[in-house]
């Protein structure tokens, strides 16, 4: 155990300070946004934008990463998004912040995908789920722990920028000092988007409507719960108690998909996501009857992601796993594009209350749409699946396959990146 981990306590050291710091301001910029009377359709933009650099970055940072190699591109990354942390109380402004808001996603998804590909890379065939579901639990507890942070001091000072760039700066200490050789160079995916969606209807299209409706929940949630009476701290709770809920129900829920056709698993799920939502807003809830809820819309909203994305690995041959790893992490990202943007009109329009009416709207379409599929394709007993597998499949992290790619497999691309051309020598002068 100590041979399989002690290389790797430098990357998850780092990414457990990184992901600490991101949830931090992740928490604190809705908050801080709401005390500068900033409007619902402001913060919903300010989500779909963190989430719109979060999918640049996963098409661009194969590049950067090919280039720079992993450990600068790490350093770089770290620098940029601890800089971008400190401009939001330096400058408060709605156009600065949105802006700022997808600087951050583009660092994110490079060093998620950094770090992955660097864990996959140490891992073997023997040892790869036990460091991955390592990685996922740091994933959970540093998000739940960063989140907490908003309790230490009062949301319009500067200190809670200031804890989140220090933290996220501190991620590249660990990683720029580690003894561990660097993976080797990173492979471009082939993207085949219509293939995929032929391929894995529902997953592809569940993981896009699952992407509306989480990205809406994430980006708005803790205006809702101000809305309904709780303090700054108390909607920080209320977000956390949602991810706790969400990390416990991930295997159960998982596990129930192994034994049954993961479709039905999915629709059901988004069934009590919709009356989780409705029951959010037309119950009249206050103070623990709100983290009570958090907690149940947790275990539903927070688990659905996991069900559609191994769905979407059933129905790949092993040769495609690596795209269909990106196919997925990309609908979501596309659709947590959307999400926001409809739920802060919505919320804007008509209320509070509207964001889990949107959300429930979509989720309850989701249903229909497996309803429909199912009917065209019933389950059938040869139908392939996969053992889910928590570390492939959870709502955090980038695209992690299955297992490990091939570096035979005609779906890679590995481009050169052309050396400088060498410079001519100077002429000596003449005596």
């Amino acid at each position: 155990m100590s041979k399989t981990f002690a290389p790797l306590v430098s990357l998850l050291t780092g990414i457990g300070f990184l992901l600490c710091g991101n949830a931090l301001l992740g928490t604190v910029i809705p908050l801080r946004g709401l005390h500068e009377h900033f409007t619902p359709v402001i913060i919903g933009l300010m989500g779909s934008s963190y989430n719109l650099g979060f999918v640049v970055g996963c098409l661009a940072c194969p590049f950067l990463i090919l280039r720079a190699g992993h450990i600068r591109a790490y350093s770089t990354l770290v620098s940029l998004a601890a800089a971008t942390t400190l401009l939001h109380p330096m400058v408060v402004d709605p156009l600065v912040w949105i802006g700022a808001r997808s600087i951050t996603g583009f660092c994110l998804a490079g060093l998620y995908l950094i770090i992955e590909s660097w864990l996959n890379d140490r891992a073997t065939n023997d040892n790869r789920g036990l460091i991955m579901s390592v990685y996922i639990v740091v994933n959970f507890l540093t998000t739940t722990v960063g989140q907490l942070m908003v309790l230490l001091a009062p949301i319009q000072h500067f200190e809670l920028f200031a804890t989140a760039s220090l933290l996220v700066s501190l991620a590249v200490v660990p990683v720029a000092l580690t003894t561990s050789a660097q993976p080797a160079p990173i492979a471009i995916v082939q993207f085949r988007p219509l293939r995929l969606l032929k391929m894995a209807p529902v997953g592809l299209t569940g993981t896009f409507m699952i992407g509306v409706a989480n990205g809406a929940f994430w980006s708005l949630v803790t205006v809702f719960a101000i809305g309904r009476g709780l303090s700054t701290n108390g909607a920080a709770i209320f977000l956390s108690i949602a991810v706790v809920g969400g990390a416990l129900m991930q295997w159960p829920v998982g596990r129930l998909s192994d034994a049954h056709d993961r479709r039905l698993v999915l629709a059901g799920v988004m069934v009590l996501s919709a009356l989780a939502s409705l029951l959010t807003v037309l119950l009249p809830l206050g103070g623990n009857g709100l983290f009570v809820m958090a907690f149940v819309l947790g275990t539903v909203v927070l688990t659905s992601y996991s069900v559609a994305a191994a769905h979407a690995y059933d129905r790949a041959e092993k040769s495609a796993y690596v795209e269909m790893a990106t196919g997925v992490l990309l609908a979501n990202g596309v659709g947590a594009v959307f999400g926001p943007l409809i739920a802060s009109f919505a919320m804007e329009s008509w209320g509070d209350g509207s964001l889990f009416v949107v959300m429930a709207i979509v989720e309850l379409l989701l249903a229909a749409f497996i309803a429909l599929r199912w009917r065209i394709r019933p389950s059938r007993p040869d139908d392939p699946k996969e053992a889910y597998e928590m570390y492939a499949t959870a709502p955090v992290g980038g695209a992690i396959p299955p297992e490990a790619p091939s570096p035979d497999d005609p779906i890679l691309q590995t481009p050169v990146v052309p050396a400088p051309e060498p410079k001519e020598p100077a002429e000596a002068d003449s005596p």
